[in-house]
């Protein structure tokens, strides 16, 4: 994937953060600085502490000792998503300012995720984040209808009208290759891979300044995951997202991210630019990891 502007801020600022369970269960002692449009890919074996991380930075799971800082003030250029294209009912009310102040004050330029209570992380993810989990039934309300789980993003941020909620759920329907004629069938009437898409447009719908993603494409079939993953590609290049993607896949990781960090027993190993890492990687667990002799 083509590497984003170096000169573009900072995101999210990753400081010292560790999260152990005993011995080289976790993670520990993690740096780096996400930068705005930038997909970052961390990558490792089962246990290697990448989901630890990932729970971190998403503000489920407080760390040991560490800081994460969201620069709230950093805004991702139009010209970033002028590929995406949406209807005129999908952009009604995408400018205004909607924020609930009781939640996250508007002039806040960055915040310290666990120096704030709860419910402002929570706020976090429903206005501002979103993630995309490896099981859709974990991302989705499986009893309301496709279109009432996109809306439900759209509503958190203040839209109301009906027909503007209706137009857009059938929209990123499309968008994602569902047939918007069953936005009013239940998700558990669904296929995986199209649980995992709607899980996916409810995510995104609401341009989310920061998304996470924890292993988007497991357990699905190898076809599945082929046309999943290519879809995902257009969408992130499209709406210009900030990404922390985690994957045990490296072909997954070469597609999606501009940078990899690689993971071993809760610790860093190496870090750089996706193909360099990919392609010459200098560690020996990388490379064990690129050679496909470790099983993930």
């Amino acid at each position: 994937m083509k590497k984003p502007r170096l000169t573009r801020p900072v995101l999210l600022d990753v400081q010292d953060i560790t999260r152990l369970y005993g011995p080289a269960k976790g993670c520990e002692a993690i740096d780096f600085r996400l930068h705005a449009g930038e997909v970052l890919g961390i990558v490792g074996e089962s246990g290697s502490g990448k989901s630890t991380l990932l729970r971190v930075l998403a503000g489920l799971e407080a760390p040991d000792a560490g800081r994460v800082i969201y620069r709230r003030a950093v805004h991702e250029p139009e010209a970033a998503r002028a590929d995406f294209h949406e209807p005129e009912a999908a952009r009604a009310g995408a400018g205004e300012d909607v924020l609930d102040k009781g939640e996250l004050e508007r002039d806040e330029a960055e915040l310290d995720l666990y120096a704030v209570g709860e419910a402002r992380r929570r706020a976090l993810l429903r206005l501002e984040w979103g993630l995309v989990h490896q099981n859709p039934r974990d991302g989705l309300r499986m009893g309301v209808s496709a279109g009432a789980n996109i809306g439900e993003r759209l509503m958190a941020q203040g839209q109301r009208h009906y027909g503007q909620l209706r137009a857009t759920g059938q929209a990123w329907m499309r968008q994602v290759e569902l047939d918007p004629g069953r936005i009013d069938d239940a998700p558990r009437t669904f296929s995986g891979g199209m649980q995992q898409r709607l899980q996916i447009a409810r995510t995104l719908v609401t341009r989310p300044r920061l998304v996470f993603m924890d292993e988007p494409t497991g357990g699905l079939d190898v076809s599945v995951q082929a046309r999943l993953l290519d879809m995902l590609r257009t969408l992130v290049r499209s709406l210009g997202l900030s990404v922390v993607l985690v994957t045990h896949d490296l072909a997954v990781a070469r597609l999606l991210a501009h940078r990899l960090m690689v993971m071993r027993r809760g610790q860093v190993v190496e870090t750089g630019l996706t193909d360099q890492i990919l392609d010459d990687p200098q560690h020996e667990y990388t490379q064990l990891l690129v050679s496909s002799v470790l099983t993930p």
